[in-house]
């Protein structure tokens, strides 16, 4: 019982074992891959919708403020608020206008 030789020889790599980490790591790339977080078409029309709606009630009320405050700084109030929403409206379309003809980013 002196030999130098160890208890147990020393297993060598078994081919299966290689193909079984192969396919492992094979299935673990196409589970990250399906994992990963993906913008679908509802979040997308979800988000240019609520883009329209801020357009349209931020040039409603901004023309409405700067309006009303050129009005009253003037003397004009009815006519300055007038034209402030008339201003904010059509710079509210045109910003839709533009959000709709922008191709979507893939």
């Amino acid at each position: 019982m002196s030999d130098d030789k160890p208890a147990r020889e020393p297993i060598e790599e078994d081919a299966r074992i290689d193909a079984l980490e192969k396919r492992l790591a094979a299935a673990q790339q196409r589970e990250e891959q399906r994992n990963l977080p993906k913008a679908s078409g509802a979040d997308a029309n979800y988000r240019s919708g609520n883009r329209v709606l801020a357009d349209l009630l931020g040039g409603l009320l901004g023309g409405a403020v700067i309006g009303y405050a050129i009005g009253y700084f003037t003397g004009t109030n009815p006519w300055g608020l007038l034209v402030g929403l008339f201003l904010g409206i059509v710079v509210a379309f045109r910003n839709i206008i533009r959000a709709a003809n922008q191709r979507p980013e893939e």
